[in-house]
C-alpha cells in the first residue's frame, strides 16, 4: 500500500544581501579577469555574474587595476 503525499507551496523570493563598509574602508583592487571569476564561483549563471560585476563596480566596493582600470562600467556591462 502507497502512502499519500502532500504538496507543500514553496515561494521563491529574491535576495539582495548587503555587505556593510566602514566609510575608511578603501575598495579592494583587482583586475576584471579576477573580479569575474570570482563571482562566478559563487553564481548560478551569466546575468547574475554581469548583475554583480555591475553593482560592485557601480558601487564603488572594488576598483579595476590593469587595462580596463579606466573603462567606465557601463562599457565594461553595458
Amino acid at each position: 500500500m502507497g502512502q499519500a503525499s502532500i504538496e507543500i507551496p514553496v515561494e521563491h523570493r529574491l535576495a539582495i544581501h548587503e555587505i556593510e563598509m566602514n566609510p575608511i574602508d578603501e575598495p579592494r583592487t583587482v583586475t576584471l579577469l579576477e573580479l569575474i571569476e570570482a563571482v562566478s564561483e559563487v553564481s548560478d549563471s551569466e546575468q547574475e555574474v554581469l548583475a554583480t560585476v555591475t553593482y560592485m563596480l557601480s558601487s564603488g566596493r572594488v576598483r579595476l587595476s590593469g587595462n580596463f582600470r579606466d573603462t567606465p562600467v557601463e562599457k565594461l556591462c553595458g
